[in-house]
């Protein structure tokens, strides 16, 4: 089959089409033709450099962490699933591929675009996670930097759902996005903490940063203290006694629950650009820039 791979860390014109292996699921996995493959900041990052206490990469590498596509194949002890149903859900060995492995999946509703389905998972579960680490409650006061983002924005529905009120921060372009999810909505940049205490007179009761913009320390100040911020894309964290997110909890139920949200629009699902697998280096330029306005994804 075809799959874009790199065989060397560098830049995204590493990234090129090759033929590899088609593998077999195992045991709880299930194969599918892809239908969509999306890219996020972990790809990203992972084809530019190695990440310290990460193992070396195996090369060919084949990226991609979340797919959705049409089952062919299922492996050992797999129940409540068939060949020819459509499904989404976490790659093992990579997603930019015409077929791939799944090993946490849900089906995919009727009427939900693949593009869509295959950039839910890694952003609803992060999503899902910072909220349940920051105890968000109803009649609480949230600040989300990077509101506007594949995180962001879902982590703004979800809030909003749970009953709190929601301050988002974002580039002047997406303001009305921003307000559209149901949040009052802010630029950053100089200035924004003020912009905030001035939509927020009472205070934040819990601040997520997804933007990693050198907001955590104004954050602080907002809150009143290090309890109940965490970002996920701040380094910086540990210097400053915030928590940092990184490992997933990866729920099908959960996955299955999102996925019928998007489709019926009570979750936020944005994409941005849909590219063939071909233009993998293209599409990996666009995230680099930080602004994508939504999720970039590939279609085999």
């Amino acid at each position: 089959m075809q799959a874009v791979v790199y065989e060397e860390l560098g830049g995204p014109e590493v990234l090129h089409l090759a033929e590899v292996p088609t593998a077999e699921p195992g045991p709880g996995q299930v194969r599918v033709r892809v239908e969509a493959a999306a890219i996020n900041g972990w790809d990203v990052k992972s084809r530019a450099t190695r990440t310290a206490g990460m193992p070396a990469p195996r090369f060919p590498v084949v990226p991609g962490l979340e797919a959705a596509g049409v089952v062919d194949a299922l492996g050992d002890g797999v129940t409540g699933v068939a060949p020819g149903d459509r499904v989404a859900g976490f790659t093992t060995g990579g997603g930019y591929a015409e077929q791939a492995l799944l090993t946490t999946f849900a089906p995919v509703p009727d009427g939900l675009d693949a593009p869509r389905a295959a950039a839910t998972p890694v952003a609803a579960e992060t999503a899902h996670r910072v909220l349940r680490l920051l105890g968000v409650r109803d009649g609480e006061t949230v600040l989300v930097h990077g509101a506007a983002g594949s995180v962001g924005e879902l982590a703004v529905r979800l809030a909003v759902h749970a009953g709190a009120r929601v301050v988002g921060t974002a580039s002047p372009r997406h303001q009305d996005r921003v307000r559209a999810l149901g949040a009052a909505a802010t630029t950053y940049g100089p200035g924004w903490a003020e912009r905030v205490r001035a939509l927020a007179p009472d205070g934040v009761d819990a601040v997520l940063d997804a933007a990693g913009a050198g907001v955590l320390p104004d954050s602080i100040a907002l809150r009143g203290g290090t309890d109940r911020v965490v970002t996920i894309a701040d380094p910086a964290a540990s210097d400053l006694g915030v928590e940092f997110s990184s490992s997933s909890r990866r729920d099908p139920v959960e996955l299955a629950a999102d996925l019928a949200a998007v489709a019926r629009d009570d979750l936020t699902v944005t994409v941005a650009r849909v590219l063939p697998l071909g233009e993998a280096a293209e599409a990996h330029r666009l995230v680099e820039t930080g602004h994508p306005g939504g999720k970039v994804v590939l279609t085999p």
